[in-house]
């Protein structure tokens, strides 16, 4: 079978990571295969282990959300940030700038090192591109869009995503961290934030706290991101969310279809899911283009820095899904190489990857 092949091909070789799960599901059916364990030496990945899935956060809860409270009418995608989170911020970008990456904003910065508030240390960074002159992926983006869904909902980003998202579709696994039972490891610690902050590489970095106590164990139910876990205590719009497969994988097809309007709208919904100025962005959502049987499809999809990443193809009416930890491995891949390799393992062949 193609899943259970995708699987094995994922945990071969110096990238494999410690544990994973591959899914499918679509018109010919569900299949989910799961590998590995959850933590070193510890219990067996099964289907219904929960992953941190990182980035992915940016899709499952903040994009999918305000996509449900835009559907429900009670925001527009054409907003300016200001409208629920006031003060003045450089730029003043709307939601869908921030959606499609186009705010200026810094892509990263450890806001938990800050001597202010982890938002109040936001809300003072510069610019540091011009606003909406390209595509400059950023977690800071998200972080603000998690907290207008807080604001707007008046519940908070967690109970904000479980009423809007997790809810409407049984999804039990979806949910921010701490995460107490068949969960796997998401990575060691600090370790990768810290090296950052050392090296000031990939970006500079603006803040600096050298008595701060870096996480050096195994992070295990909670959010292996520095920002989510530290400066938000795991409840960020970027990044803090779990899931297991089968979950993702019914949330990805409703998205898929087009008769779930109730939910997703009809018209919003195409709005929403079609490319931004920049080609392969959407609204949180990347794009690409995708073959299969002779027919070429729009895969929508979102990798996490943990090793996960979600896509589903509404042409095909199909998803697929990838939890893994590969941040354990002995040589860690990039988790958009390990995704290419499981969706064209399940039969999915990637006409043009983007090179983000």
């Amino acid at each position: 079978m193609a899943v259970t092949g995708a699987l094995d091909r994922l945990l071969a070789g110096p990238s494999a990571p410690l544990g994973a799960v591959v899914g499918m599901a679509g018109p010919e059916g569900r299949r989910i295969a799961a590998g590995g364990v959850c933590t070193p030496g510890g219990e067996p990945v099964t289907q219904r282990t929960r992953f941190d899935l990182a980035s992915v956060t940016k899709v499952v809860a903040t994009t999918c959300a305000l996509h449900r409270l835009a559907v429900l009418g009670e925001l527009e995608l054409t907003d300016r940030l200001s409208r629920y989170l006031p003060g003045a911020r450089p730029g003043d970008p709307t939601l869908s700038d921030l959606l499609h990456h186009r705010a200026g904003l810094w892509e990263w910065q450890p806001l938990y090192l800050a001597a202010t508030e982890p938002l109040a240390a936001l809300d003072g960074l510069p610019l540091r591109y011009p606003p909406g002159q390209g595509r400059h992926y950023s977690d800071l983006g998200f972080i603000l869009l998690g907290e207008v869904i807080g604001a707007v909902t008046g519940v908070g980003l967690r109970h904000a995503v479980a009423e809007l998202v997790a809810g409407p579709l049984g999804l039990d696994s979806i949910g921010f961290g701490p995460v107490d039972a068949e969960v796997a490891a998401g990575g060691v610690g600090d370790r990768v934030e810290a090296t950052m902050v050392r090296s000031g590489e990939p970006y500079p970095v603006l803040f600096a706290d050298p008595s701060f106590e870096w996480r050096d164990g195994l992070t295990v139910g909670e959010a292996n991101d520095g920002n989510a876990f530290h400066a938000f205590a795991g409840v960020a719009g970027h990044a803090g969310l779990f899931g297991a497969a089968d979950d993702l994988l019914t949330l990805a097809l409703s998205l898929a279809d087009p008769a779930a309007d109730e939910l997703w709208g009809g018209d919003l919904r195409e709005a929403i899911f079609r490319d931004g100025p920049d080609a392969g962005q959407a609204s949180g959502w990347r794009t690409e283009p995708v073959a299969r049987g002779g027919r070429v499809g729009r895969m929508l999809w979102h990798p996490g820095f943990t090793g996960c990443a979600l896509g589903f193809v509404p042409e095909f009416g199909i998803a697929v899904v990838m939890l893994s930890s590969r941040l354990l491995a002995a040589r860690p891949a990039a988790t958009a190489d390990l995704w290419h390799s499981v969706v064209e393992t399940v039969g999915l062949a990637v006409v043009g990857q983007e090179g983000w």
